[in-house]
């Protein structure tokens, strides 16, 4: 009988421990708060969907990194991507439009019969990596296919699913295995692949940049840098900036680092429990938007930070337009 009560009391005991483990997550909380943010400006429409560099307003229009651009969305569609002079959505069949932001009269449709996860335009060049994996390259004016090739299968992607890039006679298609396929534009054939990370799921390419010559990929687990030498560094990755210089990555364990094109470490500050959700940057600052409704103000030399209340409804979309962060129906202003 003794035996069976200490048995139920480790029960309990474990069940006790386990319920208060529950209702006390760790949440960011700051040793010091500044004065609270101020700069605040409604928004005529609401976000109701994003896409890597894009995001679609209530009213059909679209938002990119230059601000509102008064392109209409079918209600069928969803948006792709803003790519050269090209607003770009797409159906879930694979019907694929383009228009033209300084022309809105300048439309080019394509049917390519199958979900779409992004699209880049150069030139006469469109890049699409579809969803399911397979990458292609098509003549803008003919529509004929270039290039087209199958990719490895996956098991799930992260949201942040990125546009292929251009750059000087190629196109580099991120996968969503997590690989880099480097094709030549002119014989139209693959020359390389890179492997960013090989992690089963939400290993796709998140982000694809150039700093200093060198060709920087990240998916949600790992950074590459790609120049004579590949060099790999794992980090938990929930946000990415490109300097001229410099790489700032945001992780899910807290910390914001900076980082050189060679993935070496300059900076590093760790905010305990902090969950990113979106930043930005000013020629001299960091600008990171916390769960808790905090915005850390973050020097990009010393690394020195402040933080302060800001006031948003975490429910709805977040979306960064140059120096501002659009959620739901308003502005959060940096500057």
């Amino acid at each position: 009988m003794k035996r069976l009560f200490n048995k139920q009391l480790t029960s309990l005991a474990l069940v006790s421990l386990l319920l208060s483990a529950c209702s006390t997550k760790e949440v960011y909380e700051p040793q010091a708060v500044g004065s609270d943010w101020e700069k605040y400006e409604e928004s005529k429409h609401a976000i109701i969907d994003t896409s890597s560099n894009i995001a679609l307003l209530d009213d059909a229009t679209v938002l990119t990194d230059d601000g509102v651009v008064n392109v209409k969305i079918s209600q069928k569609d969803r948006v792709i991507s803003a790519s050269d002079k090209w607003i770009i959505s797409a159906s879930i069949d694979g019907k694929l439009v383009l228009v033209d932001k300084n022309d809105v009269d300048n439309v080019v449709l394509f049917d390519l019969k199958k979900t779409i996860a992004s699209v880049s335009v150069e030139g006469n060049m469109v890049a699409v990596v579809f969803a399911d994996n397979e990458i292609a390259l098509y003549d803008l004016d003919s529509k004929k296919i270039l290039f087209k090739e199958q990719e490895g299968k996956y098991v799930a992607t992260d949201s942040r699913i990125v546009k292929p890039y251009f750059m000087r006679g190629l196109v580099l298609f991120p996968t969503l295995d997590g690989k880099i396929v480097f094709v030549n534009t002119k014989l139209k054939k693959r020359l390389r692949t890179v492997i960013v990370s090989s992690e089963e799921n939400f290993n796709n390419v998140i982000s694809l940049n150039v700093v200093e010559n060198k060709i920087i990929a990240a998916t949600s687990y790992t950074i590459l840098s790609m120049a004579k030498k590949e060099v790999r560094v794992k980090y938990e990755i929930r946000n990415i900036l490109y300097d001229k210089d410099a790489i700032y990555i945001a992780t899910k364990q807290g910390n914001i680092i900076s980082l050189t094109s060679s993935l070496q470490v300059n900076s590093k500050v760790k905010l305990p429990f902090a969950h990113f959700y979106a930043m930005t940057q000013s020629a001299d600052k960091l600008y990171i938007l916390e769960k808790e409704g905090y915005m850390i103000v973050l020097d990009k030399k010393s690394f020195d930070y402040t933080v302060h209340e800001v006031d948003f409804d975490d429910e709805g979309y977040i979306f960064v337009s140059g120096k501002k962060f659009y959620i739901d129906d308003m502005k959060i202003l940096t500057e």
